[in-house]
Formats: structure tokens, sequence, C-alpha cells
């Protein structure tokens, strides 16, 4: 009797399911559908290109059309305008004491580029993850308000932040080039497009695995810019009108680093050295032969590089990089020809070392940050002599240790902003370095972005801030 009330049981839940399932597939949950066009759903233009189709420059938003400032200080681009990360001011104003003043703040999509200054306006490429955008931004240095807005959609990925480059300003242009090596140029005032160029498509370059970190130079009113790709090494583009006005074939083969161009003075004659993946060239940066390889090695060639060179001499040039690479005295000589030689090359741990900020050559003195590789100094501030890169003649105190965090040399300081969101300032002396104060500026994450200055103000950021301190 028990069993068969089990099998009433049984084959009655077997019905309700199996009207349920009928019900589930015959029934129709909405009458009235409407077939979706594309566009009906209203998504903003562009939301849905891919990344080869992007069109550079063609959003534009004004903010404010009345600015007006008496400021005229300059930060121009990567490291300054002379490309060593140096200031010396004329203004004859000390540092302020006590704790610097914050005078702004603004908040970024996650990265690491870092802003130039001009005539009181500043410019930092930004990346809107909502939109899937670049965007060139321009805000006023007195009150960090902003002026205006110029953007374009390229879908990417989040690989540690999206913008790691600094723009480069000067007069009638702001020049940006984009994670994806899309090169924008815009005039620093209105925000006008000027000229754009895609890397990618117009000279196959190969892109690094965390995004161009390349920032571009101008020199003499060109910029100068290393695309690596199948065809050009280097090149040469007018800045205010976009044309080519030299390039370098691409004979060695080298492709796109995170490293940036850096002009210098090797064996008299104006060069621009440029470390990509696969070694580490010359191009001649004046005369007739402008443009033209003078020398490369392929000697020293790390597998990802960040810092860029440093001369340390008429004829010598230091390479550092992360990732277990440590450090290379090149030594670049005209005999007859134009040759470069990699005199000595060591581990991170034997010598003078940085992952990714450029060491500063201040006074005969090289001032770096080691590596997290660099062994019992890891993470430190250190100075090294020229004549010996392999022992350091000051070594910042044991809780001291910056990270991957940027640095500066201002007015005989120099200013070191942890990655954490600590400032720390110290005063340069023969061979060592003095502690004047530390300020905790925010509570950040990969504070990695090179820091600016000018009119007093310093500018620093971590990966979704933008913080302006006025610290004269």
């Amino acid at each position: 009797m028990k069993d068969r009330k089990l099998i009433y049981i049984a084959a009655a839940t077997a019905a309700v399911y199996l009207i349920l399932i009928l019900w589930w597939h015959l029934r129709m949950p909405v009458g009235d559908l409407t077939v979706q066009n594309p566009g009906a759903d209203n998504r903003p233009a562009g939301l849905e290109r891919k990344a080869d189709d992007v069109v550079v420059g063609e959003y534009f938003m004004s903010y404010k059309e009345d600015f007006h400032t008496e400021l005229q200080g300059k930060w121009i681009g990567f490291r300054g305008e002379d490309h060593t990360n140096i200031i010396k001011t004329t203004d004859g104003k000390p540092f302020l004491e006590g704790e610097f003043e914050q005078v702004w703040s603004f908040e970024t999509g996650e990265g690491h580029a870092a802003p130039v200054i001009y005539n009181g306006r500043v410019y930092v490429l930004d990346y809107n993850e909502q939109l899937n955008s670049d965007a060139l931004r321009c805000f006023s240095l007195e009150t960090g308000e902003e002026l205006w807005r110029r953007w374009y959609r390229v879908p990417m990925k989040r690989n540690h932040g999206f913008s790691r480059t600094i723009p480069v300003v000067g007069e009638g242009y702001v020049i940006t080039v984009g994670p994806q090596g899309h090169v924008m140029c815009c005039d620093p005032i209105t925000g006008e497009m000027k000229w754009m160029m895609d890397m990618q498509k117009q000279f196959a370059s190969e892109i690094p695995f965390w995004y161009t970190g390349q920032c571009p130079c101008v020199d003499d009113g060109v910029v100068v810019l290393a695309p690596a790709g199948e065809q050009a090494l280097m090149m040469g583009v007018d800045c205010l009108t976009g044309e080519v006005v030299w390039q370098t074939p691409n004979t060695v083969g080298f492709t796109m680093s995170h490293s940036s161009v850096i002009p210098m003075t090797l064996g008299g004659k104006r060069t621009y050295v440029y470390a990509g993946v696969g070694g580490v060239c010359g191009v001649s940066a004046e005369g007739a032969d402008r443009g033209e390889l003078l020398w490369s090695t392929d000697r020293w060639q790390p597998s990802v590089i960040a810092p860029s060179p440093v001369r340390l001499s008429s004829n010598r040039i230091l390479m550092v990089a992360g990732y277990g690479t440590g450090g290379a005295l090149l030594q670049v000589e005209n005999a007859g020809g134009w040759k470069a030689t990699v005199v000595e090359q060591y581990k991170a741990d034997k010598g003078l070392a940085c992952e990714q900020q450029t060491p500063i050559l201040y006074n005969d003195m090289i001032i770096t940050i080691a590596p997290k590789d660099g062994g019992s100094i890891r993470s430190k501030l250190a100075c090294y002599s020229p004549q010996d890169l392999h022992n350091p003649i000051w070594v910042s105190g044991a809780d001291e240790r910056f990270g991957l965090g940027p640095y500066i040399a201002i007015d005989g300081n120099l200013f070191v902003f942890k990655d954490d969101g600590e400032l720390y300032q110290y005063t340069i002396g023969n061979g060592s370095l003095s502690f004047v104060r530390k300020q905790r500026i925010m509570e950040g994450a990969d504070a990695w972005g090179p820091i600016a200055y000018a009119d007093g103000r310093l500018i620093v950021r971590d990966a979704h801030n933008v913080v302006c301190l006025k610290i004269k």
C-alpha cells in the first residue's frame, strides 16, 4: 500500500513538471515585440567602434572661453625643456615653511600620465573608462578649473591603468601620444584640432604590452617620434602642420619600448638617442644628415625598458632598466665612422639601476631610486659618482623607500614622491642629500607619474588623482 502511494506521488510530481515545461516553452511572455534597428538604443556615437577604427580628436567640449591668466611659467614636456629634470628658477623665492598648501585637485581615469604647463594652463592626457576614450584635458594652473577637452574613442582593456605619456607643448601646439600610438596635435589655447597620426596604421608600430610609454619631444619646431615600425625607426614631424620632415629607416629592426627619445650632444654631434626593444641607437639631429642613423648596438637589449638614456659625458651614456636587467654604460666614438660600445653592464644588485623613472645627473652626481631587485638598497634613494657606477656614495635611511615614485630637482632641492602618495624634500649637497621634510599628500596607490613644476606650483599624481601644491 505504501509503495502504491509513492508511485502515485511520483507520477503526480512528474505530471506537474511536464505541464510547467510545456507552459514555459509555449507561453509568449510579451505580445508587442518590435524590431530594434541599429542606433535605436541611443548609444553614443562611436561607442561600438573597434580599436582599429579610431577618429583621433573627433569630439570637443569647451567649458570656459573667457579664461585669462598672468602666469608665464613653463614645463613643456618629459623631463623639461632641456631633458634633465632639473629646474633652476630666477624668481628668488624660497620654499614655503611648514606644510605645502594643496591648491586644487581633480580625478582621472586610472593611469600614470603626467601634465605639462604652459602660461598658466595645465595639459594632461587622460582616459575616460566609461566612454572608452583618450582625452586631452586643459586646466587652469591657478584654480584647477577645466577649460576644454578634446577626446576620441579607442577601446582598450585595463593593464595597470591606461594613459602613461606626457604631452609636449609650445607656441601654437600641444601634442600627445595615446596608449595605442595615436598622435594628436591641438591648439593649446582653443583646443582646435590641427593634425593627427596613427603610428600603428601608418608605420606598423608594435605597441608594447603595457601600452605606449614614449613621450614626444620637440627639437627646433619638429616633434621627434620613434614608431619603430616596419619602415620607420624614428621620424621628425613639423609641429604646426603634421608634415613628416625626415624619416629614419628601421634597418636595425627595433620595436617600440616604453622609453623616450632624448636629444643629446655626443662627440660634438647633436644626436637623438633611443633605447628600443632590440638595442640602442643614435640618429643625427642636425645638419644635412638629420634623420640619418649614426650608430646602433644590440649588446644591451632588455625585453622591457621604461627609463630613458642619460648623457654622462661627451661620449658616454647611462642605460638602466628593471625586471632584473640592471644597468649599462655605453661609449660612443667617431673615428672615421660612428661606433657604440657597451663598456660595462651589470645586474641591479651590483650597481646603479632604476626600474621606471629616469636618473638625474646633478653636479657630477647621479640620483636614482634602486629597483626592487637592488639588493640591500632596494627602493631607496641613492647617489652615485659617474666615475663609479657600482658603489653608492649616499643612500637614504632604512624607512625611506620610494618604490616606483618620481623625483625632480628644483633650485638645489630634490622632491621625491613616494609611490603611496607621500612627498619628501631633500637639499642636494656635494655627494649627498639632506632630509628636509615629508608630507602626506594623498592616501594614494601607484603614484608613478612624473612631477611637473612651474610658477611655484608642484603637480603630482597617483593612479586616480592629480594634485597641485603651492611650494613657493
